[in-house]
């Protein structure tokens, strides 16, 4: 049982529900509602709510790019989106949240300790954004997003391929091995409205894995975890 109320999490989002019911279905995980499908009253879990918070949340974030980087093309605003409506940003913001205190878990997500997993965590804050969104509206569903991405845009950045680890690690390996690394997509986990794909890079007999919600992402991943272990500054 969580000692907390939900106002302290209305506190830190700074957002006050007309429909608490809606925050409560937002936090709850197909794993409670699943072992309770058969003993009590159908409960809603919080996968829908996903769905529509990371339409909101690619809606706000694309434009605050756009007012940000004016002269940027789309495939350099679509990679900067990428590096931050990522898995482990939105879990990091969960966790800033509180979030994942008044998760509603089932046993065995409990046991495996699912408050702490960062695809629980950032599957429960876009969860959070809909049901801002649907309780007040896109503003203060904007308002919240805005509050989360902001700072992270003050510095500059003057370059837009920074975060493009796939294409630093290619230039890495064919200046001192001559090898183009290869990726493939190893596994898919989720139902098909929110997978979670595993890619693998391969350079020679070195390999590194990575994880993300589309294929691209889990490329990038893997990318960005070789030239970690390969020493390289990413």
């Amino acid at each position: 049982m969580n000692p907390e109320p939900l106002s302290s999490l209305e506190d830190r989002l700074a957002y006050r529900f007309g429909q608490p019911a809606l925050l409560a279905e937002a936090l709850r995980h197909s794993s409670l509602v699943n072992e309770q499908a058969e003993s009590g009253p159908a409960l809603k879990d919080n996968q829908r709510l996903e769905f529509l918070g990371d339409a909101v949340l690619n809606l706000v974030v694309s434009d605050l790019l756009m007012a940000r980087f004016p002269a940027w093309r789309e495939g350099e605003l679509s990679r900067m989106r990428a590096q931050l409506v990522n898995e482990t940003q939105l879990a990091a913001i969960a966790r800033q949240l509180k979030i994942g205190l008044h998760l509603q878990l089932g046993k065995g997500e409990l046991q495996n300790n699912g408050r702490e997993k960062n695809s629980i965590l950032a599957d429960a804050l876009e969860a959070v954004i809909a049901a801002v969104y649907l309780d007040g509206g896109f503003a203060p569903a904007s308002t919240l997003v805005r509050g989360f991405f902001s700072a992270l845009l003050q510095s500059p950045a003057e370059d837009p391929l920074s975060g493009d680890f796939k294409s630093r690690l290619q230039e890495m390996t064919q200046q001192h091995q001559k090898i183009t690394p290869a990726y493939e997509v190893i596994a898919e986990r989720g139902p098909d409205h929110d997978k979670t794909f595993i890619a693998r890079v391969t350079i020679g007999a070195f390999q590194a894995t990575g994880r993300g919600k589309s294929k691209k992402s889990a490329e990038q991943a893997a990318a960005r975890n070789a030239l970690d272990q390969l020493g390289e500054p990413s």
